[in-house]
């Protein structure tokens, strides 16, 4: 039986058809309140045509496999807005088991045809939404087709698809990354022009999943090989490696007006992999950071809903990693919600009904955020661990969620998956949130036995 200790990771980095409606983009200008638990209020309905109660109206939520996001954040923010909720998923039991007497419809999630098909059967939508990577363009063509606000499908698709993304962004020569694509039946050994060193991920990968760096041939055919035969017909994409510091920008907008909610530093674990081990909340990243994000959602033509957008700044300029359309997750929304004390999860739900978003969202400034995720170093079973936990440390609010319970059997991945738990904390200032994150890490243990 081997025991892993967690220690504090260090630091270290590395013309589209239709944009999203013009519109003011702004910041949030927030009032300067400390961080609290108190649930934040509900928002209320713009003027206009769209605003009105939302009590009673029908909610369609798309799902694969339970998510924080989604048990946690949107299912409460559906009740406390008062809608009525179906969840459409191809894991119908996995949802009645973590959420009984929820409506659970057993769907196709993954062909839009099919999701049509269930809700023409079934109550008529107000809205249909989706907070998964996979399903966000089959959520926009079921929403537009019943006439309902939409993510513009072609922006999904770029989103997801990221030699599509390449391409559109390349277009603009602002964020050209030498980029090649894989088809699935394509010879990795006569594709010509890798950029090596470069990053190997699946086309329409997600988070850090079969996400490997690439340093010569010799390796580039071997985990070709490799995702492949966990991926049977997967296109993959071999990009050029961007060394700098990763951060994220968090975006919510309702197609005419942008809300920046703030953003994170991003901590990865050593190469080849790319595991996020913490992320550290960043209130505003530098105005020409931001401003050149901004011009890439435009080109791609994201502006409406929620959108978390990874990209690396390198002697000033921002590049693209990813831009994921939809929030955060792995509990960063959970804690935005927290830090900032707005319902997130409620406005976002809101603008998919159809309402603006207001000028202000009234989201507090002067507290600091943190997340860490302890990380499996070896295969094998965990046969201790520590339980959830919900402490206060002085000023600092702290909660300590398990991503594996003891008991479980785990390869070691070299993805996210190798998550123990999840620590997220905010407190007043940065340095005391670390303080009590550092030390409540130095007091657990988790012992992996092989």
């Amino acid at each position: 039986m081997q025991t892993m200790q967690t220690t504090p990771s260090t630091d270290r980095t590395e013309s589209v058809d239709s944009p999203r409606p013009t519109g003011t983009t702004t910041r949030t200008t927030p009032s300067p309140r400390p961080p609290s638990d108190a649930p934040a209020p509900l928002p209320g309905p713009e003027s206009g045509p769209e605003s009105g109660p939302v009590s009673g109206l029908h909610l369609y939520l798309l799902a694969l496999n339970p998510t924080d996001a989604v048990s946690e954040g949107y299912l409460p923010a559906a009740a406390q807005l008062g809608l009525d909720l179906t969840l459409l998923t191809d894991q119908p039991e996995a949802h009645r088991a973590r959420h009984p007497g929820l409506t659970v419809l057993h769907c196709d999630v993954r062909d839009h045809h099919a999701v049509i098909s269930t809700i023409s059967a079934h109550r008529a939508p107000d809205a249909v939404f989706s907070n998964s990577d996979h399903l966000q363009t089959v959520t926009a063509l079921a929403a537009d087709y019943f006439g309902l606000p939409a993510k513009d499908w072609r922006a999904t698709l770029r989103a997801k698809d990221k030699a599509q993304m390449r391409r559109a962004l390349a277009a603009t020569g602002d964020h050209h990354v030498h980029s090649v694509e894989l088809a699935a039946d394509q010879d990795p050994a006569a594709l010509t022009g890798v950029p090596y060193p470069c990053v190997l991920k699946p086309r329409e990968g997600v988070a850090s999943e079969d996400v490997v760096h690439i340093g010569d041939e010799a390796a580039f055919l071997r985990h070709c090989a490799e995702i492949r035969a966990r991926r049977p017909g997967a296109a993959l994409v071999a990009e050029e490696y961007l060394p700098g510091e990763l951060g994220t920008l968090e975006t919510l907008g309702d197609g005419h007006r942008l809300h920046i909610v703030g953003g994170f530093r991003t901590d990865l674990s050593p190469l080849p992999y790319f595991i996020e081990e913490r992320l550290t909340y960043v209130p505003a990243h530098p105005a020409p950071v931001v401003a050149q994000v901004l011009a890439a959602l435009d080109t791609l033509g994201v502006g409406f809903g929620v959108c978390h957008t990874e990209f690396v700044v390198h002697h000033g300029r921002a590049r693209i990693i990813e831009v994921n359309y939809r929030s955060i997750g792995d509990q960063g929304d959970l804690i935005l919600q927290r830090l900032l004390g707005i319902p997130l999860f409620a406005h976002v739900l809101l603008v998919h009904l159809g309402r603006r978003l207001p000028a202000d969202l009234g989201a507090r400034t002067g507290g600091a955020a943190r997340l860490d995720y302890p990380v499996a170093d070896r295969a094998g079973t965990l046969t201790a661990a520590p339980g959830p936990a919900d402490l206060t440390l002085g000023d600092v609010t702290l909660t300590y969620r398990p991503a594996r319970a003891v008991g479980e059997r785990h390869p070691l991945y070299g993805t996210n998956r190798d998550y123990l738990g999840t620590v997220r904390a905010t407190g007043p200032d940065q340095s005391a949130v670390d303080r009590a994150v550092t030390g409540f890490l130095a007091r657990q243990s988790w012992e992996i036995t092989p």
